[in-house]
């Protein structure tokens, strides 16, 4: 996506970056949008990285976009909903899902609604860690039937560009 700046045409609830700290972007100031994918967006605002969600998409110009997930008849969590859930989270800094990326270990549905997901980050030290974990919750928690979203994380094994899907490999050059 190229950089563009746009207005904020509310106050506008955004998580910084790599934080993941709340902050409100006020009604009438510019940012720059430099990332939108999974229902999120990235954007520079006074000098900062920060997250809008999608459900605030109106905040920048754009319809709201909210995970909408059909529920199972027989009241349990789908895990497939779950992967789909898993699929929409992406890096801020990066054009790829954390899926695609490779950082989603393992995923564990339990017949009473509780999800247990262990993930990685790209290295020990990203500072990204609190911004994926929390969109991981928020995300997994709109699937149907989820009581609870407990997110892991685990450097055991060390995440390596190998772990990627082909796509992302190519997408990444």
């Amino acid at each position: 996506m190229e950089r563009r700046i746009v207005p904020v045409l509310r106050d506008c609830p955004a998580r910084l970056v790599p934080t993941g700290d709340p902050i409100r972007i006020q009604k009438g100031a510019f940012v720059t949008l430099t990332q939108r994918l999974g229902g999120n967006y990235t954007v520079i605002v006074n000098g900062n990285m920060a997250r809008v969600d999608g459900a605030d998409a109106d905040a920048l110009g754009f319809a709201p976009e909210v995970l909408e997930f059909e529920p199972r008849p027989d009241g349990r969590v789908d895990p497939d909903q779950v992967r789909t859930a898993l699929g929409s989270v992406y890096d801020p800094e990066i054009p790829v899902s954390i899926v695609d990326l490779g950082l989603v270990y393992g995923c564990d549905v339990a017949p009473d609604g509780r999800v247990s997901i262990r993930m990685t980050l790209t290295a020990p030290g990203c500072g990204m860690g609190p911004v994926l974990v929390e969109d991981v919750r928020r995300r997994v928690s709109q699937v149907p039937n989820v009581r609870d979203v407990a997110v892991e994380l685990v450097f055991d094994p060390p995440w390596s560009r190998d772990m990627m899907t082909e796509e992302a490999q190519l997408e990444l050059g």
